[in-house]
């Protein structure tokens, strides 16, 4: 089928890929996200262009954060972007003269998983991605399914606490506000603040107050063996698990992979989430039990993901 560019849209910088058909990337092109929507668009025509110098190239995947139709062809609503019913195929095909797809991130980098990662040699999979907010895709008998309207898959709008906390989408309680990156920093600070004593070592990484702990403290702290910081993680592996053990009783996958940001703690996040999806599955002594794996492509997953399904005419049932 040839060589496809993945473009990959970050907050800071937007990313382009050339893919060959076995997942391998050949040249990248990079440049800064602009903050208005018509230079992005700008933005990833410049990044396709710098990739594909001294290739030839036969399409472009483009991964965007939010809901994207059917046709792969518009985004419908992208949170941290003002698209709406954003026509990004059209715009982007004119730009660069080359076929385009669009896909949702999410799904773009549960397709690099599947395809070329932790998933190979699995033909039921789920997808999670545990970073600043909880994504995930869904690929189902070697398919990617995105459902009729192509929304499927925000697992991290899934309410799981009635009336909870509130969430960024306008709705209570949702998966992505007790399993993400954010959750962690908030359990982190809470438990700092109630028994600094405990928190001595994650406290010391930062500024000595709670309100001053990041991630990439709790991190540090927690292969330290402070108390707040391990059981942070362990709550957020709670929840993690916990949500893992739905999905079960809905897709029945052979694994679960758990990418994003925070599978790249390891075991230190992975061991708690297993334990709690275990505890959580209905009927896990006498049922069998998918594996709970980390993703392997890292931050490439997108891009080579959304890369790879511009070669496929229609993959998604």
């Amino acid at each position: 089928m040839g060589l496809t560019i993945g473009v990959d849209i970050g907050g800071t910088k937007i990313a382009a890929g050339v893919v060959d058909e076995d997942g391998n990337i050949l040249s990248t092109h990079k440049v800064p996200t602009p903050g208005t929507p018509e230079a992005i668009v700008d933005a990833i025509a410049s990044a396709v262009e710098g990739a594909r110098a001294g290739h030839e190239i036969v399409g472009v995947g483009i991964g965007a954060a939010g809901y994207v139709n059917r046709q792969r062809s518009e985004v419908y609503f992208a949170p941290n972007i003002d698209w709406r019913n954003e026509p990004l195929k059209e715009k982007v095909e004119a730009r660069v003269g080359l076929p385009v797809v669009v896909e949702n991130d999410a799904n773009a980098a549960a397709w690099g998983e599947y395809k070329f990662g932790a998933g190979k040699g699995h033909r039921n999979v789920i997808c999670i991605t545990l970073g600043t907010g909880l994504g995930g895709g869904i690929i189902i008998g070697n398919k990617l399914r995105r459902g009729h309207y192509g929304v499927a898959a925000e697992f991290g709008h899934i309410r799981m606490v009635p009336d909870g906390l509130l969430c960024g989408c306008g709705s209570q309680g949702c998966w992505e506000q007790y399993a993400s990156g954010r959750a962690l920093v908030r359990y982190a600070k809470q438990r700092a603040n109630a028994t600094p004593e405990a928190a001595d070592i994650l406290l010391g990484l930062g500024d000595g107050s709670p309100e001053g702990i990041e991630g990439k403290h709790i991190s540090m702290a927690a292969r330290q063996g402070d108390p707040v910081a391990v059981d942070s993680y362990r709550e957020l592996a709670r929840w993690a698990g916990a949500g893992l053990a739905d999905l079960a009783s809905l897709f029945d996958p052979s694994a679960f992979i758990v990418g994003g940001g925070l599978s790249d703690e390891g075991e230190l996040v992975l061991d708690p989430i297993r334990k709690s999806y275990k505890r959580w599955l209905v009927g896990g002594n006498w049922r069998p039990v998918a594996e709970v794996i980390a993703a392997q492509l890292g931050n490439k997953a997108g891009l080579v993901g959304a890369a790879d399904l511009a070669r496929e005419p229609d993959p998604i049932m």
